[in-house]
């Protein structure tokens, strides 16, 4: 059941077809990416690691993202894939939680990993992926796969929770199988000289659909900037065929407005997610690149799955709840059930809003050594996403909020809770409450409503400029507040909680 084992079939069907590129260069074909990674995995075990074991994977995206998350399965190991913008602090947390005896780390990160392993022992070693280091793992006797259990780790993903404080969500290789056939069975289907260009982050949604794509022998292409470019991705698309392509509306709406004419010819799929689309924003991508998507809404502990909109359902131009449907997020994935509760998690009717709930063999084992966080989310057998929302006569689901708290900023989940915690670190803060806001651009920002001592009102400008600084060093750039609304008290109800509803509301005064 060990996911590598579909990289040494590809390997031994199709030894000759692309397997990593880096922008146009085929780097590997699957007859020599599967020796490089069974190399690859010899050598992490030279390191003295043993099946189980977690190697985290700290990087932007990269060709050596994919030959390490490969080899770490082939030796039977867990990978723990990382945002590769946290700070050095919060990274010290994950290598602790997940305890990571290897962390392998892109250039760009290797200051930051370095910083966090120096106060965490779990860390023996830090590999840059530029490195000799790196290129000696390859240089040894390969191995042969090593075989794992349907129930065993596979994929250790932090998500950030209510309470501040990251939370490991445990995939087996049974759940990624069990997502890459609902991916066969209601998103796409796959050839083998198709590929998927990542131009989001390997680290979370983009690299789930690299694996689908390795069922299928197809290939996996990194772009040569790392990231998001609107006309990297369109000079990809005259030289690459048969392309899916995952996007945050974010990226799907600047890849609409960017200043060029091209067809994106190469296009076949473009698999949305992440964030809320608005319905003119699907069908000006649509007038511009045709019907070519697909959407999905998941989360990290249903991966790729909780419910699709497919193709068909964009293509349908002439149904009379088109515009309802566009709306929606699609109904249930196959093989997964789909409800909307009450807060006594009974099952609501039709139309009424509640919280959403899956349940299937995708939906996570639960939480890194925290069953009492398991044990509330994965109550009587459901998964209790924590978004709101309902689902029609016809089982398509709206989503009225991504939960009460998360904020999606550019594809990213930011949780105001911890933002909130570092702004409380800061002398000059009294009080304070993180909202999102709608942004035009990147889906939500982060404003920051903050009560001030009164020896700091003297300065407004400057303790805001202070408060800024303080966030820099403590916490990820993309997570820090990018308004700050002083107030002189924060709305409460009897009980003392904060009504981020009238905060919200403040912010269209």
């Amino acid at each position: 059941m060990n996911i590598a084992q579909w990289l040494v079939r590809a390997a031994h069907d199709h030894p000759q077809a692309p397997a990593l590129a880096w922008g146009r260069s085929v780097l590997h074909h699957h007859g020599n990416l599967a020796r490089h990674v069974s190399a690859m995995g010899a050598g992490l075990w030279k390191l003295g690691l043993s099946p189980g074991d977690r190697v985290g994977l700290v990087m932007r995206n990269h060709p050596a993202y994919w030959e390490s998350l490969l080899a770490i399965w082939y030796a039977g190991l867990v990978a723990v894939p990382i945002h590769s913008q946290l700070h050095p602090r919060e990274l010290a947390y994950i290598f602790s939680d997940a305890g990571t005896p290897v962390v392998i780390a892109h250039p760009s990160t290797l200051s930051a990993c370095e910083q966090a392993a120096a106060v965490c022992p779990e860390v023996r070693h830090v590999i840059d992926v530029a490195s000799a280091n790196y290129r000696r793992l390859a240089q040894v006797e390969p191995m042969a796969v090593v075989a794992r259990e349907p129930s065993d780790l596979a994929w250790l993903f932090y998500t950030s929770g209510t309470t501040g404080r990251p939370k490991g969500v445990m995939l087996s290789h049974h759940n990624l199988r069990t997502m890459c056939g609902h991916y066969f069975a209601d998103v796409d289907t796959i050839a083998v000289r198709d590929c998927v260009v990542h131009a989001a982050p390997m680290s979370h949604g983009s690299g789930l659909y690299a694996l689908p794509h390795l069922a299928q022998a197809a290939c996996n292409v990194v772009p040569e900037s790392g990231g998001f470019d609107a006309q990297e991705l369109f000079d990809l698309g005259t030289h690459w065929q048969g392309i899916t392509l995952f996007a945050a509306p974010t990226m799907l709406k600047r890849l609409v407005e960017a200043p060029s004419d091209d067809p994106f010819s190469g296009l076949k799929t473009l698999v949305y997610g992440g964030g809320p689309m608005y319905v003119a924003d699907i069908q000006a991508a649509m007038s511009r690149f045709g019907p070519r998507f697909a959407q999905i809404y998941g989360q990290g502990e249903s991966p790729m799955s909780i419910t699709v909109s497919p193709k068909a359902i964009h293509q349908d131009l002439h149904h009379p709840r088109r515009a309802l449907r566009l709306a929606s997020v699609g109904r249930a994935f196959v093989g997964l059930e789909v409800r909307v509760m009450n807060e006594q998690d009974q099952q609501l009717p039709v139309g009424e809003i509640g919280e959403v709930c899956v349940r299937g063999p995708v939906v996570m084992q639960g939480y890194w050594r925290n069953p009492a966080a398991s044990a509330q989310t994965l109550r009587n057998g459901w998964l209790h996403t924590g978004d709101m929302g309902c689902l029609d006569k016809e089982g398509f689901l709206t989503l009225k909020d991504r939960s009460k708290d998360l904020i999606i900023s550019g594809g990213s989940n930011i949780y105001p809770r911890e933002v909130e915690e570092v702004l409380l670190l800061h002398p000059d803060v009294s009080e304070v409450s993180v909202v999102g806001h709608p942004h035009p651009d990147w889906g939500e920002e982060v404003v920051a409503f903050v009560v001030l001592r009164p020896q700091s009102l003297t300065q407004t400008a400057q303790t805001l400029h202070n408060l800024d600084e303080h966030c820099l060093q403590h916490m990820a750039r993309f997570k820090r507040p990018k308004h700050y609304r002083v107030v002189s008290q924060l709305p409460k109800n009897e009980t003392g909680k904060v009504l981020k509803t009238e905060l919200r509301q403040l912010l269209h005064v």
